[in-house]
Order: structure tokens, then sequence, then C-alpha cells
């Protein structure tokens, strides 16, 4: 009889130390968006500017991520990005970014756009939807924790689930103009 309160009393103990992900269907949108201008040089007029690491209000927010998903697919990010393995625009599972693979680059270029074929989506999403894009690019590449993933699709087996992406870190790449090649 103590050892049935005993095991009571431990699994009582570890289903309220258990922490699970909060949804939040309805949130407010971030507040800080990052700077307008990421730089992709460390070369720049006048006194070194301290650059501060921006993390993702969405990193480890798994329907954030499911969500940023929908929209990669509503957006037809896939027509270029070919499902993140790179096609007519540069891959995104890999770690080689040419604009930088921190979530501010990422932010900055879905907003901006890029030169060579990257549209400007500024006008056609709101800073949340663009975070649940950075967040769900993140995970494409295994930048965030396993524990926090977009659910896979079970009716495409193009590729690994995202849950299985092996963890990489980005490098800076260059890619000359054709003018330069």
């Amino acid at each position: 009889m103590i050892e049935r309160s005993v095991s009571i009393g431990i699994l009582a103990l570890l289903l309220v130390g258990c922490e699970r992900e909060e949804r939040r269907f309805r949130e407010t949108p971030p507040a800080a968006s990052p700077p307008g201008i990421v730089t992709l040089s460390p070369l720049q007029p006048g006194p070194t500017v301290i650059a501060h690491a921006v993390r993702g209000p969405y990193e480890y927010n798994a329907y954030a991520m499911s969500e940023g998903k929908i929209l990669f697919g509503q957006f037809n990010c896939s027509g270029c990005h070919a499902n993140g393995g790179g096609g007519m625009g540069p891959p995104l599972m890999d770690e080689e970014w040419i604009y930088g693979g921190e979530p501010e680059n990422i932010f900055s270029t879905i907003v901006q756009g890029r030169p060579n074929g990257m549209p400007s989506f500024r006008e056609r999403l709101s800073n949340d939807q663009v975070w649940r894009l950075v967040a769900y690019v993140q995970s494409m590449s295994g930048q965030l924790s396993k524990d926090a993933e977009p659910t896979r699709d079970d009716d495409m087996s193009y590729r690994t689930s995202e849950q299985r992406t092996k963890e990489t870190r980005q490098k800076a790449s260059f890619i000359p103009s054709t003018s330069e090649r």
C-alpha cells in the first residue's frame, strides 16, 4: 500500500514537472523587427559597430514552424528553392548561406528580397508571418532544436523529415556574378 502511494506521488511529480509547448493561437506579432539593413561585409565607414545577435521569436515553437511550413508552400517558395534542396534559388538545407543564415539575415532576405531573383515580400507578409517562415527555414537546415520541429509531410516522401535533419552551422558563401566568372 505504501509502495503504491509512493508510486502515485512520483508519477504526480513527473506529470507536474513535464513542460509542454504552449500553443498560442492568437499571438501578438513580435514588436521588434531586425534592423532594416543587414551588413554583408565587415567593411564600413566610421567606428566599428557592435552587432547584437537577434533571435527569432519562434525558435522553440513547433506550431509556428508548422505555420511557416504552410506559408512556404502557399507562397511557392518551393518553386525556386525546390523544397529546400536548391533549384533556381539557392538551397536552404546546407551550411553555405550567401546572405547569412542568422535569423535577422533570413528575415531581411524575405522582406527586402535579393538581386538575381529573390522577390521582396514586404507588402505580402506581416512581420509575424515572416518570423514564422524564418523559423521554418532554419529548421530545414537543422539549425534549431529537434524538440521543436515542424510536422512532417506524410503525403510526400521526397526527403527525410525535419526532425531527422543533421545539425549544421552556416558558412559565409560568395557566388560571383556572371560578369566576374
